[in-house]
């Protein structure tokens, strides 16, 4: 009785492997195609390997859902941007904006920066102050001063400045912060502390803090702060693009943060293409170049077949991980590179096997009846003997899928991975670099492994879930 497609497929579905396996693959195909058509293609370059871009972002911090597993309320990151701006012409004119923001944790922020961009001025530069106003109705006056730095001799008005990169001030880091704090606590809580004094015990507490009886800022001041910015100009042309004021948290997204402020569940997210285009392009291949040069050797024979068999052999008994290591060195770390490399290390086992069923077939009565009609080899090997061989081609396809993902992690993690695309591997390689493992940043070493290896565990569930299909000895066990 003949064995058709239903029935394969009827076959290949009976088993909770071959179920388990087909789940995660469309689920490693959904979240491809949502990163394909939402990230944008030079994600690696502009975004992920730009230190800029996670300027703003805390550094090394767990995920937010961690919170839950403890009754402390930690800082939630704040990312404030306002354009919407009062313009104030009485007496010296300036650019007014004011920021709200709710603050509810139980400790203090990690870190807080005020950042200006897009600034156009054509006389003076503008001088910038922030005043903030705290939930128990206290005001830091003036807790920042900036002024702009004069342009550059021979330019001409306008003058533009802060387009590429914001001007970003950390107020942790600012002496004027300091000496504004040591005149808040002074005069609202009769407290003699110096800027010195401020600065090395940490600016937050007394920004977000009250002191306790004993004088101590233990506890931050929960409730509703607001922000107020004054850029003042000497012209009435003068223009700022917009105004962020950040509240770094310690927390952050659903898997962290790395120690550029990364945020991780971005990196792991774009992983999963790259992680599916490495091992479909790098399988194919190797399928390819290895089943025809094994159908090909297996049934001419003859002086073909054992140069074939020779080239196969020495490239299967070579120690392959120094190997590919030199030559991604050598060639470059990109990723048309690493697959080429894996590819050509890949197809001698393939060839091998196909070339020993090729053995078997070509002695079958029909293809002795096609060589004696007169019909050529290359019609008998693709009419007659690649069908026979197809499935477990096909079969040896999705095996080789999972090798080729964990051959990149690998190279990634010896960080040799292509740097211009973020991968599971990297991200790995980057956390080995830092430390995090003995750091204890888990989110950062936990996560790009686990997903290594259900990424390897699908394939090899649905390539598991095909030996029935393709072995009758198998199927009749079933």
């Amino acid at each position: 009785m003949g064995f058709n497609a239903k029935d394969a497929l009827n076959e290949f579905w009976s088993s909770r492997v071959s179920k388990l396996g087909v789940f995660f693959m469309v689920t490693l195909f959904a979240i491809s195609f949502y990163v394909l058509v939402s990230y944008p293609s030079n994600f690696g370059t502009s975004y992920w390997n730009r230190p800029q871009h996670w300027a703003d972002y805390p550094k090394a911090v767990p995920p937010t859902w961690t919170q839950m597993l403890t009754s402390d309320k930690k800082a939630q990151h704040q990312i404030l941007v306002t354009d919407e701006v009062y313009v104030r012409d009485k007496g010296i004119r300036a650019l007014e904006y004011s920021i709200r923001f709710n603050y509810k944790a139980d400790e203090y922020p990690k870190f807080t920066s005020f950042s200006l961009s897009e600034l156009t001025f054509y006389d003076d530069p503008p001088f910038v102050y922030l005043t903030l106003e705290r939930p128990d109705g206290t005001v830091i006056e003036d807790l920042l001063f900036h002024s702009i730095p004069y342009p550059s001799p021979g330019d001409e008005p306008p003058f533009v400045k802060y387009v590429e990169s914001p001007l970003r001030i950390y107020l942790p880091g600012s002496s004027e912060v300091n000496s504004a704090l040591s005149r808040f606590v002074r005069s609202e809580y009769e407290l003699g502390l110096t800027p010195l004094d401020i600065g090395n015990s940490g600016q937050e507490q007394y920004i977000f803090g009250t002191p306790d009886s004993e004088g101590n800022f233990d506890q931050p001041l929960t409730g509703s702060y607001t922000m107020k910015i004054r850029v003042e100009t000497f012209h009435e042309d003068d223009t700022v693009g917009s105004v962020k004021f950040v509240v770094g948290g310690t927390v952050f997204g659903y898997m962290g943060t790395d120690t550029l402020g990364r945020d991780l569940a971005v990196g792991l997210l774009f992983g999963f293409p790259v992680a599916l285009f490495i091992g479909f392009i790098t399988s194919t291949l190797t399928t390819i170049v290895g089943s025809v040069l094994g159908i090909w050797g297996g049934y001419v024979g003859g002086r073909t077949d054992d140069v074939i068999q020779r080239v196969s052999d020495i490239l299967n008994n070579l120690p392959q991980l120094p190997i590919l290591i030199f030559l991604v060195f050598i060639l470059g770390q990109n990723i048309w590179n690493i697959i080429l490399v894996l590819v050509f290390f890949g197809w001698p086992g393939l060839t091998i096997l196909v070339r020993s069923m090729v053995l078997q077939a070509k002695e079958e009565q029909f293809i002795e009846a096609s060589v004696a009609i007169g019909a050529s080899r290359s019609w008998i090997m693709a009419r007659h003997i690649f069908p026979q061989v197809a499935p477990f081609i096909f079969t040896q396809m999705i095996f080789y899928t999972p090798s080729a993902i964990l051959a990149e992690a690998a190279l990634s993690f010896l960080g040799l991975g292509d740097p211009s695309l973020p991968t599971w591997g990297q991200i790995l390689e980057r956390g080995f670099q830092t430390g995090a493992i003995y750091l204890g940043y888990w989110w950062w070493i936990i996560p790009p492994g686990l997903l290594i290896v259900i990424t390897a565990l699908c394939f090899v569930f649905i390539a598991q879930g095909l030996e029935p299909v393709v072995n009758p000895r198998l199927r009749r066990r079933r």
